[in-house]
């Protein structure tokens, strides 16, 4: 029986990616990560199979017993701890199967900003495409200041001097959407933010001239992403790539954040949310006050290519395109600030 152990099944990755794994595979032996018995137990009412263990990413001794246990662990929870990759990744390598273990660590597509963070220019758009195929070398070099780099550098660390004991796969989602199907959040953060704030502010939210690209996908497609690879594993590996070169960009799709920004204006005005359908343009630290690293988060450039899953795992994404969704997400959170359209009709949003 395949033994799978999971970190960050209460959040918004993690929590979709283990509904699509222990739908698929019921018959996997499932151990996850929780930090205490609230978040425990709503596990626990959806998934009474699954065993539970307590402890946060700073509890390195328990989360290498429970990698050196497991014959896969998928490392949904925070891509920047240093602490959890280096322990989790520890475990895997004195596991005592005779075949290797395999970790799947998630990083995300913001550790290719670094170049607009270095020049300071947001909102302006790039030309740089990075491929995670053909000049997958490019991507695993890419400078120190890069956000998430200091945790994918460990782990292709191991990658490289643990190959035999343990297969290595990074996934690295760009723009997520869509409501996750977890136990836990369901949430987003970069385009549900930008609806709150355009729900809060009264108009759309536009970073500089709003040409800065970012790629996207629905979180039901990222989560096909991590069952595919997790079923390679099974598979002795299967067809997916493994070790330094095994690095995947979960895209489906490329978008302008100012026509996101259209976008969302749109919706928010005809659900009766803002009063005139338009975008003003916000500078860095403008955007920065409206929403935590909002000048990044809708600013900066970020424009991978994933054609890595496609070949070899046969990924083929089927979920909404983020423009489609997009009415719905402004529902959502407008739901969520108490402005439904009773409110909106009464005049009191």
């Amino acid at each position: 029986m395949t033994k799978l152990f999971a970190t960050g099944c209460t959040g918004y990755i993690g929590g979709d990616a283990l509904y699509a794994i222990a739908h698929a595979h019921p018959e996997y032996d499932i151990t996850c990560l929780v930090r205490n018995s609230d978040k425990g137990a709503v596990i626990a009412a959806e998934y009474p199979k699954i065993r539970l263990v307590y402890g946060d990413l700073d509890s390195s001794e328990l989360l290498e017993e429970e990698a050196k246990k497991a014959d896969v662990v998928c490392h949904f929870a925070n891509a920047d701890h240093e602490g959890a990759a280096i322990a989790l990744i520890k475990g895997l390598v004195s596991h005592p199967s005779s075949g290797p273990a395999y970790y799947i660590h998630t990083s995300g597509t913001g550790i290719l900003t670094f170049g607009d963070v270095e020049r300071q220019t947001f909102g302006e758009a790039s030309e740089k495409i990075y491929n995670d195929y053909e000049n997958v070398s490019e991507v695993t070099s890419l400078p120190d200041a890069a956000s998430h780099r200091n945790v994918d550098k460990i782990v292709l660390k191991a990658a490289a001097e643990h190959g035999e004991e343990v297969k290595i796969a990074i996934v690295c989602p760009p723009t997520i959407y869509g409501q996750g199907r977890g136990p836990g959040n369901k949430r987003s953060l970069q385009v549900p933010e930008l609806c709150r704030a355009t729900i809060e502010k009264g108009h759309g939210i536009q970073v500089g001239a709003g040409k800065a690209y970012w790629t996207e996908v629905h979180i039901h497609d990222l989560s096909d992403v991590y069952l595919k690879l997790v079923e390679a594993a099974v598979a002795d590996g299967g067809p997916a790539t493994w070790g330094v070169e095994g690095y995947y960009f979960a895209e489906n799709g490329e978008f302008a954040w100012g026509d996101v920004a259209k976008w969302v204006a749109h919706a928010a005005y005809k659900q009766g949310y803002i009063q005139e359908d338009k975008v003003e343009r916000y500078e860095f630290e403008a955007a920065n006050n409206v929403s935590d690293m909002g000048g990044r988060l809708w600013g900066a450039n970020s424009r991978p290519r994933a054609v890595r899953a496609r070949k070899l795992l046969s990924w083929t994404p089927k979920g909404k395109s983020l423009k489609d969704e997009v009415p719905e997400t402004v529902s959502v959170e407008a739901k969520k600030m108490g402005k439904g359209h009773a409110a909106v009709a009464a005049g009191d949003a």
